[in-house]
């Protein structure tokens, strides 16, 4: 049986439209699984911040918070990323903290200003600081390449960081430390990250598109047929 001529006007539209809503509903559906994951991790950083750290285990597990005892190595400090706090240009200051009979820790003090202000405050011999396991992350390409004989880094990437301070019994991790009363320099963390959590929006935002394409081809295709 041949097709009708209404038939073969709603073909290659419809075609179009499976397309696109297939596209439209993928989407929403990945952003609905974004959702499921940013609202469990966001719990994690609820619970971590509000339990007592533990002494530092052996395998931490990523954002867990821990203390850790050990002396700081201001003469292998380093800097990573570029952060603006108040009009003023800053980066993390990151210091190992060497232990007894453990690998060393890279420690991120927190932010210090690349130029002008307040000296670096170093507590002197062996101190216990609490703060959270942050497993790092790796370069995307469009990151900026690391200066390491300047001891600049853009990714806090521990390992890469370990290597460019020729560190050898490092963790694999960077500690960061907590400490939400301190006054003076460097500014460390107050608390655990809080990332937004925008998925929700992004999901109605895919499946409401899909479901007006829907609508739209529905009535086009009904005046269609009605005209023919």
């Amino acid at each position: 049986m041949s097709m009708t001529m209404p038939s073969r006007r709603l073909l290659w539209p419809g075609i179009a439209t499976l397309a696109m809503l297939a596209v439209l509903i993928g989407l929403g559906t990945w952003q609905l699984h974004r959702l499921a994951w940013k609202t469990a991790l966001l719990a994690r950083f609820e619970a971590s911040e509000q339990a007592p750290p533990v002494p530092l285990p052996e395998h931490p597990e990523p954002w867990e918070k821990v203390s850790v005892t050990g002396r700081y190595r201001p003469s292998l400090s380093a800097l990573v990323n570029l952060e603006v706090r108040n009009n003023v240009l800053g980066s993390r200051l990151i210091v190992p903290l060497e232990r007894r009979g453990a690998p060393m820790v890279l420690v991120d003090r927190g932010w210090v200003p690349l130029a002008g202000g307040p000296p670096v405050e170093w507590p002197r011999g062996e101190v216990t600081v609490t703060g959270y396991i942050n497993p790092g992350e790796q370069p995307s390409m469009f990151a900026a390449h690391d200066d390491v004989a300047a001891r600049k880094f853009y990714t806090l990437n521990p390992n890469a960081i370990a290597r460019g301070l020729k560190l050898n019994n490092v963790e694999p991790y960077v500690f960061v430390l907590l400490d939400p009363d301190h006054q003076g320099i460097p500014e460390p963390a107050k608390h655990l990250p809080r990332p937004r959590n925008n998925h929700l929006g992004y999901v109605v935002t895919w499946y409401g598109l899909a479901v007006a394409l829907l609508g739209v081809f529905l009535a086009w295709a009904w005046q269609t047929r009605r005209r023919a």
